[in-house]
């Protein structure tokens, strides 16, 4: 069983919050909470609330706290709800009901100047700015111009906010714009303004940061990398990148609230990520921009989720052998208390695997062998991210865990697309989504083979959603890959652009072009449309409350597979949806394909199973 991962660590006078699912949830969130004179964690949200966001599909921001007001999403019943925080916390008043239009509410704020929460309601295909006091009463929208929005962030002092936004057909890594506007007595928007991006200034921005003097900092690619951008609101002064170093910053706003920078008294720290590992920095928050940043040496190397205060920095730390556990590093970085690790024992680092990619340009891999020595070559996993602009990155992954023990080498591909290696990595995959991501897939399994560290005979590739989509056309295109998993898995591009929710409506744009000039494409690069082709053993498996990808076209593909005397099996969840969330539903589905591999490719049986269950 793995350990659960904190989401979502915030500071707050002297007290750090978190999101969690504690053991015998069942993959509910609690609201936890631990102030200075706290020997252990207090427990905020009991049952029957939980923290779930749905803001676009995805969710996150599910909380936010200033003094002696929290305001929190609950899952339950879609609703924001308020508590203070202190000793006897209990959650008090309904501040706003989900409403008549379903609105999903998310990626807040507390605006401690006029007590009220300030945040996002998506509803009737648009996201809107809203505030609401935390005495309750109506709504007052604030800003309602653009398709999306998100990230609000107030100056120090109440007499700014600023946020993102962005509309259709771009995902918000691929364009977004920073708006800015003064707030009058009321806290109405007095002069929205852009600062940066939008057509005319084409970029991705992440996270906006005021300083403690009234500038504001923003992540942005505009050099090709997710860099630390700085200026002050008003002015008309240029933007000036922050120690640029070709290093990522940022992430893709798959969820709201992530955080990679934070200002720490006279520091400024961010985490950025190079050669598909994560490290810590700090440099002036003050002085040149030309000053380079300083590492600050860890012993982890994927790192998330940075907040910190005068005192003390907090994130999410994790390497190959240790989950995401909450990290705390005392202010100036002179010790740190060690997160909690997994039950798990050490495991070496994975092997960094650079391969030249199927556009020619070099791709990058994470090889992990099998934990204990097998007779002969051990058999080998392609893993597939899904996004398709996700990474595959160095934490312990309790699935790839669970291979590893059963005695099989996984390769975990970036392929072409994935984040963490700058804006031309991603870029690389515009316009040949289920091609160039299938091609790199194949040479990460044949650059294993290569070395002598896989049985080629033995090769089965497995992924979910977009993962799913690349699994498919690979074991269609290439024989190196003899059998395959799919997790709720994209079969049908045209039927995917007109079934889809709204924040991925116009994510085809770029990945295979616009429509109907790419109708041919879709059809093409569709599995559903090519399974004439698909002569490998294939185990499916599929939430029947799934609205990313429709159970229909997952059991339309088991049907033509079965039609054609092909192998299949297919699997279906009725209380799940588009990512699995049930801890027993992920055990089954490792469980069931992994038996399923064993089968098909004719591997001998385990003879007992590995002590610990790896998920």
């Amino acid at each position: 069983m793995s350990a659960p991962v904190p989401r979502e660590p915030r500071l707050d006078h002297g007290c750090l919050y978190w999101a969690e699912s504690l053991p015998g949830a069942a993959g509910r969130l609690t609201l936890m909470a631990r102030g200075p004179g706290d020997d252990r964690p207090r427990v905020l949200t009991p049952p029957p609330f939980h923290l779930r966001s749905r803001i676009h599909e995805f969710g996150g921001g599910l909380y936010a706290v200033a003094g002696a007001d929290l305001v929190f999403v609950n899952g339950a019943d879609g609703g924001l709800w308020r508590l203070d925080p202190g000793r006897d916390a209990t959650p008090v008043c309904l501040l706003l009901p989900r409403g008549d239009r379903g609105e999903r509410l998310g990626d807040g704020l507390i605006d401690p100047h006029r007590r009220r929460w300030i945040g996002v309601a998506e509803a009737d295909d648009r996201d809107r700015l809203l505030a609401l006091s935390l005495e309750g009463g109506d709504p007052v929208v604030l800003r309602e111009q653009s398709s999306f929005c998100g990230s609000p962030a107030l100056a120090p002092d109440g007499a700014g906010l600023a946020w993102l936004e962005w509309d259709l057909p771009w995902m918000p890594w691929e364009r977004t714009s920073l708006w800015w506007s003064p707030l009058g007595p009321a806290g109405e928007l007095l002069q929205p303004r852009c600062l940066a991006g939008g057509d005319d200034d084409p970029q991705s921005l992440f996270q906006p940061l005021w300083t403690p003097d009234g500038d504001l900092l923003v992540v942005s690619d505009r050099t090709g990398w997710w860099n630390v951008q700085r200026c002050r609101p008003g002015t008309g002064e240029p933007w000036r990148t922050l120690g640029p170093m070709e290093a990522e910053c940022g992430l893709p706003q798959w969820v709201c609230g992530q955080r990679t920078v934070a200002i720490a008294g006279d520091r400024l720290l961010a985490l950025f990520c190079g050669h598909g590992r994560w490290r810590l920095c700090q440099r002036p928050l003050e002085g040149a921009a030309e000053r380079p940043w300083q590492t600050i040496p860890l012993p982890w190397s994927d790192l998330t989720d940075l907040v910190a205060d005068d005192q003390r920095l907090i994130c999410l730390a994790a390497d190959p052998s240790r989950s995401p556990a909450l990290l705390e590093v005392s202010l100036p970085c002179e010790r740190f208390t060690p997160p909690a690790t997994s039950a798990h024992a050490p495991s070496p680092l994975p092997h960094d695997l650079r391969f030249v990619g199927g556009d020619g340009e070099e791709s990058q891999a994470w090889y992990y062998p099998p934990l204990d020595p097998v007779e002969g070559l051990p058999p080998l996993l392609l893993r597939c991210h899904g996004g398709p602009t996700g990474m595959a990155r160095t934490a312990l992954q309790p699935a790839i865990h669970f291979w590893r023990e059963r005695g099989w080498g996984v390769v975990d591909v970036n392929y072409a697309g994935s984040t963490g290696f700058g804006r031309h990595y991603r870029e690389r995959l515009d316009g040949r989504w289920g091609e160039l991501d299938v091609a790199d897939c194949a040479a990460a399994a044949r650059a294993v083979i290569a070395r002598g560290w896989a049985d080629p005979a033995a090769v089965a590739i497995e992924g979910g959603s977009a993962g799913g989509l690349t699994t498919l056309a690979a074991l269609i295109a290439h024989p190196v890959f003899r059998a395959g998993a799919c997790r709720y898995a994209v079969t049908d591009l045209e039927q995917l652009r007109h079934d889809t929710h709204r924040f991925e409506a116009g994510y085809l744009d770029r990945l295979i072009g616009p429509w109907p000039q790419a109708q041919a494409v879709d059809r093409a690069r569709s599995p559903l449309h090519g399974l004439d082709r698909l002569r490998r053993p294939v185990i499916l498996f599929q939430g029947l409350r799934d609205r990313v990808v429709p159970p229909a076209q997952t059991e339309a593909l088991a049907a033509a597979l079965r039609q054609q005397g092909g192998t299949v099996e297919l699997v279906c969840f009725e209380d799940e949806g588009h990512g699995f969330r049930s801890p027993a539903v992920q055990r089954f589905v490792q469980d069931a394909s992994e038996r399923f591999f064993r089968r098909v490719l004719g591997l001998s049986a385990l003879a007992s199973p590995p002590k610990s269950s790896g998920s």
